[in-house]
């Protein structure tokens, strides 16, 4: 294969370069360590996986063409395999590839495989917007990879994406709420409307590129009806039973099975995130009645428009995304009777957060619950409003934008 066949790649390539910009850098970029063989970046649609990769290139080769950066979607690889490529770089001393979106590449995780067997000297970075379903192939390479995960921006990177705006820092605040954390959205200066047809157009690729067209889903209306479901039920409890049993009611008709394949899909896409019960007196991990999660707030008020009776919710998935953001693997804990919004464990770490609009009038709810653990973790109850702060027998009371800018909890 000649480079002149490459054409279409390095086309491609450069019209990328071109458009990126430097000053707005990812929080996760710092802490990759780009010297390992094989690195994967994970992470949903359009929260910036592609940015990144190009960013390192440029701040890193003086000659992006010593370096070979492709998009495994290009038409390119309609009449030639990743394995030309490989092949191609290795003869003209090339040792680095960038590729883009993996998983649209068929074979892809044998291929690494190969790769890594087979050219000692080349190391990869990969993007994907898919959790890989695991093959053998898959499960070799997942031990012999440094895996990141890129979430979409934390309020710390949305500030620093609108440090030339004048607003105050709790009206960026309600803009994050509102718009969520997209970097294209953050990027511009849009209204509403603006905001949620692109946020909209990314969650319509995510569903007809990435789930319908790849799992062949014949009937999309009811997939639609099940999607719909489970934003309009974002941060509350239920089952694929349930929602078979809804569905009924409105005169549809859905198998179990469907319904945990659907779930499964969405979260494979980066749409949902699941979030399971922990049982704190019993130490387990309940398998029924799990939440979900959006991987941005906006996909609602997309699909569904904006609605301060949503607050509740949304500011659960806020926080929820800013704990996976630092670390944490996240559950919703069962105390006897009581719940706990979120247990979040981190090695040894360990942090207990209730989440609110404002605290109640005329209930304990909130730091009741807190009160009832019996150990010395941290716990935090975080709410919108300001004049709620403060320290109740060593519960942090804190606002939305104080825990989300904290250096640590």
């Amino acid at each position: 294969m000649e480079q002149a066949e490459l054409q279409p790649l390095y086309d491609s390539y450069h019209r990328k370069i071109a458009k990126v910009d430097l000053r707005f850098k990812r929080y996760l970029y710092s802490r990759i360590n780009w010297k390992a063989r094989i690195i994967s970046i994970k992470g949903a649609r359009g929260v910036g996986k592609t940015t990144m990769l190009l960013q390192h290139i440029l701040e890193n080769y003086e000659d992006i063409d010593q370096t070979l950066y492709a998009s495994l979607d290009n038409l390119w690889f309609a009449t030639h395999s990743l394995m030309d490529l490989v092949d191609w770089a290795d003869r003209h001393g090339i040792s680095r590839l960038y590729l883009d979106e993996v998983h649209r590449y068929e074979g892809w995780s044998q291929a690494l495989k190969n790769i890594y067997d087979d050219y000692p000297d080349m190391s990869i970075v990969y993007t994907s917007s898919s959790l890989l379903v695991l093959d053998n192939a898959t499960v070799d390479m997942s031990r012999r990879q440094t895996p990141y995960t890129l979430y979409g921006l934390s309020f710390r990177e949305y500030l620093d994406f609108k440090a030339d705006c004048k607003l105050s820092r709790n009206e960026l605040l309600d803009e994050y709420i509102r718009f969520g954390g997209f970097p294209i959205v953050a990027l511009g200066n849009y209204g509403a409307q603006s905001a949620y047809q692109i946020v909209d157009g990314i969650y319509h690729t995510v569903v007809s590129r990435d789930i319908v067209k790849r799992h062949r889903i014949n009937r999309q209306d009811l997939f639609d009806r099940v999607v719909k479901f489970v934003v309009e039920n974002m941060g509350k409890t239920f089952s694929a039973n349930s929602i078979a049993t809804f569905l009924k009611s409105e005169h549809r008709t859905i198998s179990v099975e469907s319904i945990y394949n659907y779930l499964r899909w969405l979260e494979q896409a980066f749409v949902i995130y699941p979030c399971e019960r922990y049982d704190m007196q019993g130490k387990s991990i309940l398998k029924t009645q799990e939440k979900y999660y959006l991987s941005d707030v906006s996909f609602k008020y997309a699909l569904l428009g904006y609605n301060r009776k949503m607050l509740d919710g949304v500011l659960e998935n806020i926080v929820f995304l800013e704990l996976k953001r630092r670390g944490y693997e996240v559950f919703i804990g069962k105390n006897n009777t009581k719940e706990i919004d979120f247990v979040a464990n981190r090695r040894d770490e360990r942090v207990y957060v209730q989440v609110c609009v404002q605290l109640p009038e005329h209930s304990n709810r909130e730091i009741g619950n807190l009160m009832e653990i019996r150990d010395h973790y941290p716990k935090y109850v975080v709410t919108l409003n300001e004049l709620d702060a403060g320290i109740e027998n060593g519960i942090r009371i804190v606002t939305l934008a104080d825990f989300l800018l904290s250096e640590q909890l």
